[in-house]
């Protein structure tokens, strides 16, 4: 049975660097809605720029477009034994479509791993990002603190959602690499 792994956190929390180390150690397919709207960006489309635009004020792309993207990735990607999702659901309202999208084959998210560090930690490391990695949307301070208070508004009514469904699990993200690394597999390793 395929498996469905929600990855979750605060911007800056180490998503995608521990979702590397996931996807390798349990064959698993990496939907980034980043990077899939990176790619879309990159193209030039339509759709890219309007996402370009959005995203470089700190704002979500609508739900529709993520989520046709991610269904068509559950579609279209074969030889893996689950998909683990990034950035997906971000809020009440996706975390429902995903669950609708999951049963239409009778399937349902398996857990979702919580990568979770304080306000002061995420403000810190994305501006770390934004100097390593040249990301446009990580250099402004107020950009940033929208990124947060878009987070606390609209992603922490997650944490409750996934309890109440008993397939929420917490990790501590302020450790180095290596001890969250530890954290998420010993998660993991109960599915």
């Amino acid at each position: 049975m395929t498996k469905y792994y929600v990855l979750f956190g605060p911007p800056g929390a180490g998503k995608g660097t521990q979702a590397t180390a996931m996807v390798e150690k349990y064959n698993l397919h990496h939907i980034s809605t980043g990077a899939l709207l990176r790619k879309e960006i990159a193209s030039g489309s339509p759709l890219g720029m309007k996402a370009k635009e959005l995203i470089e004020n700190g704002c979500l792309v609508p739900d529709e477009v993520v989520e046709g993207m991610i269904e068509s990735e559950f579609r279209t990607v074969k030889g893996v034994d689950g998909f683990l999702l990034d950035g997906f659901p971000r809020t009440l309202a996706q975390a429902e479509a995903l669950d609708r999208l999951l049963a239409k084959t009778g399937e349902s998210v398996t857990a979702t791993v919580s990568i979770m560090i304080p306000d002061e930690m995420i403000m810190e490391r994305i501006k770390g990002r934004a100097l390593k990695e040249g990301r446009a949307d990580d250099a402004s301070e107020d950009i940033i603190n929208n990124r947060i208070s878009t987070y606390h508004k609209q992603t922490e009514p997650l944490i409750e959602y996934y309890r109440n469904a008993g397939k929420y699990h917490e990790v501590d993200g302020t450790g180095n690499i290596d001890e969250v690394r530890e954290g998420v597999f010993s998660v993991m390793k109960l599915f």
